[in-house]
């Protein structure tokens, strides 16, 4: 893999609007990430930091422009080799977690491994039960989502955001319905997956998260506003 992650040249993306005239929510955006990369986007509401993420995982598609992740075009790709190249490449933890509310947190990682069949069937429920030791919830295993706390549902969704290893992970706001003991628990977790060499890519109102990330990348009406690098913490 190229030391390239996300790649976009001159994106925009425009949303129909009643009478006519689109909205714009990116407007000739470029940005380059490198593998590796720790990166929190900030703007205010409307600036564009949602659709770039969707963009990113393959979850909606621009309207003009090129966007290249994990050495894929994605311009071109139809919505069955999205969704493949995406359970492949990235995962994505949303703010409302998304868990599917009647499987177990065992099977909600468990599923996302059969979706892409990367993880073989035999070692499946193994590498479930590890990610959730590694996200605290081991105990937690055959709940489901409503008998977790908000906190616990959020560690769930990033042990199930990892469940095939992709090199990309995308939050948005992670931890934004989370108080502020669980959402530094949740930004430790980030901090190791950044040590390990991750790509973390965090849409974020939290001054704290945004704190640990190596680089941050400020929108403003959709275009980069303020690109600003960070020194990265020890290991």
């Amino acid at each position: 893999m190229s030391s390239t992650m996300i790649q976009l040249d001159n994106v925009t993306k425009s949303y129909p609007m009643a009478g006519g005239i689109p909205s714009r929510a990116l407007n000739g955006l470029s940005l380059r990430i490198g593998a590796g990369e720790y990166v929190a986007v900030l703007g205010k509401s409307g600036s564009g930091k949602s659709t770039l993420l969707n963009l990113i995982a393959g979850l909606d598609k621009a309207t003009s422009g090129t966007l290249r992740v994990a050495d894929t075009d994605l311009t071109g790709l139809g919505e069955n080799a999205l969704s493949h190249w995406r359970g492949t490449h990235v995962g994505v933890v949303f703010q409302f977690f998304q868990l599917l509310p009647t499987l177990t947190a065992l099977e909600n990682i468990i599923i996302a491994m059969e979706l892409v069949d990367r993880v073989p069937a035999a070692e499946r429920r193994d590498r479930a039960l590890a990610l959730l030791q590694r996200v605290g919830l081991a105990e937690h295993a055959m709940k489901l989502p409503s008998s977790l706390s908000g906190g616990q549902q959020q560690r769930a969704a990033i042990a199930r955001a990892l469940a095939n290893d992709p090199p990309l992970v995308l939050a948005d706001e992670p931890t934004g319905n989370l108080d502020s003991e669980t959402a530094a628990d949740v930004g430790a977790l980030f901090d190791e997956l950044a040590r390990e060499g991750k790509t973390l890519f965090i849409v974020t109102h939290d001054a704290n998260l945004a704190a640990c990330a190596h680089r941050i990348v400020s929108l403003k009406d959709g275009a980069v506003a303020a690109d600003e690098m960070r020194a990265k913490a020890a290991a």
